[in-house]
C-alpha cells in the first residue's frame, strides 16, 4: 500500500516539475517571438493572457466532466481570490520580470527554494506534516544538489545578484511556497479543478489588467508565437490542476519536496533549448543528490506507517 501511495505522488509530481521546468526557456523564447523587450507591462500582459486562458481551459474541462460550470461556494471565494493573488498574480509578476533579467538556469535554481518555505511552514501548520530527522536530511541533501547547480551556473554564466533579476525570482519563490500552504487549506474537501480554474482565471485577469493599464502589448504575433502561448497555457492548466490535487491528497511537505526537480529540468532544458552551458559533471552529480533527497523524504512516511 505504501508503494502505491509513493507512486501516486511520484509520477504526477514528476510531470508537474517537468512542465514547470520547461516554462523557463519557453517564457524566454516567448519574449523574443512576441517582440517583448525590457518592458515590464508587456511581460505582465503576456503572463496575464497565459494564466487567464489557462483558467478558462481548466474550467472548460471541468464543465465537460461535470456537465455544468462549477461555481465555488460563497465561503470559498475569499480563499480562492487569496490563492489567485498569491500563487498566480504575485508569483508571476516577480517571475516574468525577474526571469527577463537573469538566465534560465539561475532562475530555475532559485525557484527550488520554495520547497524549504513550504516544508518549514507545513511543520507548524499541519499536525500530520512534521519535520523529522530523515525529512530534514533529505531536504539538506536536495539543497546541496541545488547549490551545486547554482555554483556551476555562476562559473559558466557569471555571478552577480540583481534585485530585478535574481531578487525578483527569490520573491517569486516566496509567493510559490505561500501559495502551496494556502492551497492546502482552500482545496480541503473541494474539487481541485474548480479551485485551480478559478484561481488561475482571477490571478491571470489581474496580471492582464495590470499589463493593459501599463501600456503592455505584443509587438509581433505569429503562428509560432501563438503556438508557444498555447503550450504555456496547457502546461499551467495541467500542472496547477495536478499539483492542487496532490496538495489536497497528501501532506504539503511530501509534495513540495519534488520542487527540487524543477531546477534540474529547468537547467537541462535551458541547456538544450537556449544553448546555455550546463552539461557538466557537477550538474549531473547535483541531479543524483536531488533524487536522493526526494527518496529520503519519502522514506519518512513509510517508516512511520510500517
Amino acid at each position: 500500500m505504501n508503494a502505491i501511495k509513493k507512486g501516486g505522488i511520484f509520477f504526477p509530481a514528476l510531470l508537474c516539475t517537468l512542465l514547470w521546468g520547461s516554462a523557463f526557456p519557453s517564457v524566454k523564447i516567448g519574449y523574443a517571438l512576441f517582440g517583448i523587450g525590457d518592458d515590464a507591462a508587456s511581460k505582465l500582459f503576456f503572463a496575464g493572457w497565459r494564466f487567464m486562458l489557462a483558467g478558462v481551459a481548466v474550467l472548460a474541462v471541468s464543465t465537460v466532466l461535470n456537465k455544468k460550470l462549477v461555481f465555488p461556494k460563497r465561503s470559498l471565494w475569499k480563499g480562492i481570490l487569496l490563492l489567485g493573488f498569491v500563487q498566480t498574480t504575485l508569483q508571476y509578476v516577480f517571475f516574468y520580470i525577474g526571469l527577463s533579467h537573469t538566465t534560465g538556469v539561475k532562475g530555475s535554481v532559485i525557484t527550488a527554494m520554495s520547497t524549504f518555505l513550504a516544508v518549514g511552514a507545513s511543520h507548524f501548520l499541519f499536525p500530520d506534516d512534521r519535520l523529522t530527522t530523515a525529512k530534514t536530511i533529505g531536504c539538506l541533501v536536495g539543497f546541496v544538489g541545488v547549490v551545486m547547480i547554482s555554483i556551476s551556473s555562476v562559473d559558466a554564466l557569471g555571478g552577480g545578484f540583481a534585485l530585478t533579476g535574481e531578487g525578483f525570482m527569490l520573491l517569486s519563490t516566496v509567493a510559490s511556497g505561500a501559495g502551496a500552504v494556502i492551497s492546502k487549506f482552500v482545496a480541503k474537501g473541494e474539487s481541485p479543478m474548480m479551485i485551480t480554474g478559478w484561481q488561475l482565471f482571477f490571478g491571470g485577469a489581474v496580471l492582464l489588467l495590470a499589463g493593459i493599464f501599463g501600456g503592455g502589448h505584443f509587438t509581433t504575433v505569429t503562428p509560432k508565437a501563438v503556438a508557444l502561448l498555447g503550450y504555456l497555457i496547457f502546461l499551467s492548466a495541467a500542472a496547477f490542476s495536478i499539483w492542487t490535487w496532490l496538495l489536497k491528497k497528501y501532506p504539503v511537505g511530501k509534495v513540495t519536496v519534488y520542487n527540487f526537480l524543477v531546477p534540474v529540468f529547468g537547467t537541462l532544458m535551458s541547456g538544450i533549448i537556449l544553448h546555455e552551458t550546463v552539461f557538466t559533471v557537477r550538474n549531473m552529480l547535483s541531479l543524483v543528490l536531488v533524487c536522493v533527497g526526494i527518496v529520503l523524504v519519502n522514506r519518512t512516511k513509510a517508516e512511520k506507517t510500517a
